[in-house]
């Protein structure tokens, strides 16, 4: 099995205020006020939840990045 070198997040706008960030590949959900607000809860909530898990458990390398997507309202 290949171990995955990035974990997919996913920004939106929330319902009530602020933007809310969900993985794709681990049970991780956090949100903030702003988008450098939920950036920054987003990598502490991942580093939290992998925080002395052996990564391959996830099917992640040892170090993995997030690769984020931010979906924007048009009107």
């Amino acid at each position: 099995m290949e171990l995955k070198k990035s974990i997919k997040a996913f920004i939106y706008l929330g319902e009530q205020r602020g933007y809310v960030a969900e993985c794709l590949e681990i049970s991780v959900v956090t949100q903030g006020d702003t988008l450098d607000e939920v950036v920054d809860n987003l990598r502490e909530a991942v580093t939290l939840h992998l925080e002395g898990e052996d990564s391959a458990k996830f099917c992640l390398v040892k170090n993995p990045s997030l690769i984020v997507t931010l979906e924007l309202q048009l009107s």
